[in-house]
């Protein structure tokens, strides 16, 4: 009967952190709050509701909170930080007939706009 305690208890502890969402993708060289202020700045939240950015209510395009957890980006790209950042820099020129325009950015400001969306849980 110990042994059956013993392995209660290690279900336990390990089902524990079950219910703590996972941490998204690290986006090198991107920075959360600097993405949060952009997405703001290029006003994003006409078309997305956005956690934390203020005003951001729009319902053309998917809401993007627990954006980490997604698997696809547009429903058709894997949802990694390279990809991300590719998409945000020219939506177009990865799905020709989405409705999300190019919105001229810097590399580094895709970069921290990804880094903001993957903090979203």
């Amino acid at each position: 009967m110990p042994e059956c305690r013993a392995i209660a208890i290690v279900i336990s502890l390990l089902l524990s952190g079950c219910d703590q969402p996972l941490p998204g993708p690290e986006v090198q060289g991107g920075d959360a709050e600097r993405g949060r202020a952009a997405l703001q700045k290029y006003e994003c939240g006409v078309c997305h509701l956005i956690p934390g950015v203020p005003g951001a209510k729009g319902r053309v395009g998917p809401a993007l909170h627990a954006y980490s957890r997604r698997i696809y980006i547009a429903g058709r790209f894997p949802n990694e930080p390279d990809t991300l950042t590719r998409w945000l820099l020219d939506p177009p020129a990865l799905a020709p007939d989405t409705a999300m325009p190019r919105i001229p950015m810097t590399q580094k400001t895709a970069l921290d706009i990804a880094a903001y969306l993957y903090s979203l849980e």
